[in-house]
């Protein structure tokens, strides 16, 4: 009979980039159940509505997670915008499109770099950083930021990107495409890697659909879901082709978030193409008297933001619902029946964001 154990698994660990805890119940080197336990970094965010008013809080809402910062920013704001009745110039709605999918361009590339570094490939992850600091380059030309950039108003932009420096970008994407492409090879073909992915994990779509998965990590068992298709943005006005897979294993999560690479770069290329002239900001009085729950595409997945304000410069509520926290449920799903060895590719292949979960 096999000897069952439970061993405890972070929130530090070498291979682990979040702190999350997992309580892995083992039968010699198979998981049998997965215990998840968050918790260790709780910062009280969405109580500062109390203190902050409802300008202020689009900075403490960036702050929820430097690499979303962008897609927390911009949730809050649209929620805000929509409770007053704003029209956000089309200049704006273009330039927020540009660089949210410039910040998912930065995330997937980071997550690909965590993701060799988990299987032990130093090479690789140095290059796939070094692809990603271009992207930062970018960022910091266009907004003096490289992590939390500090650029979204209620309203539109704090300052206009000069046209002459989207084009300098679109050509920097160009070469960035084709760095990702070589990289991308390795992750997709290399036999030492899809020993490590092919198989591992999988979460048919059945489960998906039922455990509430998004992002990716759905988009990779099969279902062709993304918030993108409401129309948000400037997304109405541009050609958006949903990346899925039907293997729903950790190659296929691999698969997916490096096509979504490919669908950002062509999407930029797009919109720079087609943003107009005009305003980058209209002028916001009053406060916001309502409620409203605006839904947007993270790098991880769709995420929802719930903001209700009663009349005066403050609001009453803000909440976030983040894609890790949808995604949790479908992790512990995967780990039981996997190796011991496998468990930290697998936490790395939902693309962990506890900073987002926890707030």
């Amino acid at each position: 009979m096999a000897t069952r154990s439970v061993v405890p698994f972070g929130p530090q660990h070498p291979v682990l980039p979040e702190p999350i805890h997992l309580d892995l119940v083992l039968e010699d080197e198979k998981v049998v159940e997965a215990i998840p336990s968050i918790g260790f970094i709780h910062r009280g965010l969405e109580k500062l509505v109390e203190k902050k008013d409802f300008n202020e809080m689009v900075y403490v809402a960036e702050r929820t997670c430097g690499i979303c910062s962008f897609g927390h920013g911009y949730g809050y704001v649209d929620a805000v915008e929509h409770i007053m009745n704003i029209e956000v110039p089309e200049r704006a709605q273009y330039l927020r499109t540009i660089l949210f999918e410039m910040s998912r361009l930065h995330s997937h590339l980071l997550w690909l770099g965590l993701l060799a570094d988990a299987f032990g490939f130093e090479s690789l992850f140095m290059d796939t950083w070094r692809i990603r600091e271009q992207i930062l380059n970018m960022f910091e030309e266009a907004t003096g930021g490289r992590v939390i950039f500090s650029i979204n108003k209620i309203g539109g932009l704090r300052k206009d990107i000069p046209n002459e420096m989207l084009l300098s970008f679109v050509d920097r994407l160009d070469g960035i495409e084709k760095e990702t492409r070589v990289a991308a090879k390795s992750f997709l073909e290399d036999s030492a890697v899809k020993s490590r992915l092919c198989g591992v994990g999988i979460l048919t779509a059945k489960e998906a659909e039922e455990l509430g998965c998004c992002g990716p990590m759905l988009r990779a068992s099969g279902i062709r879901r993304d918030t993108r298709e409401l129309g948000y943005g400037a997304y109405d006005d541009l050609d958006l082709h949903i990346t899925t897979s039907n293997k729903g294993d950790s190659y296929a999560r691999t698969e997916v978030r490096l096509g979504e690479i490919f669908q950002s770069i062509d999407l930029i290329k797009q919109a720079v193409k087609k943003i107009p002239d005009g305003p980058f900001d209209t002028p916001v009085k009053g406060f916001p008297n309502g409620e409203y729950m605006s839904r947007i595409e993270q790098p991880r997945g769709e995420a929802c933001y719930y903001v209700k304000a009663n009349g005066t410069k403050f609001v009453t509520r803000m909440r976030i619902r983040t894609p890790t926290f949808a995604n949790i449920p479908a992790l512990t799903k995967i780990l039981q029946g996997c190796d011991m060895a496998d468990v930290p590719i697998m936490i790395v292949t939902i693309d962990p964001c506890i900073s987002c979960t926890e707030r």
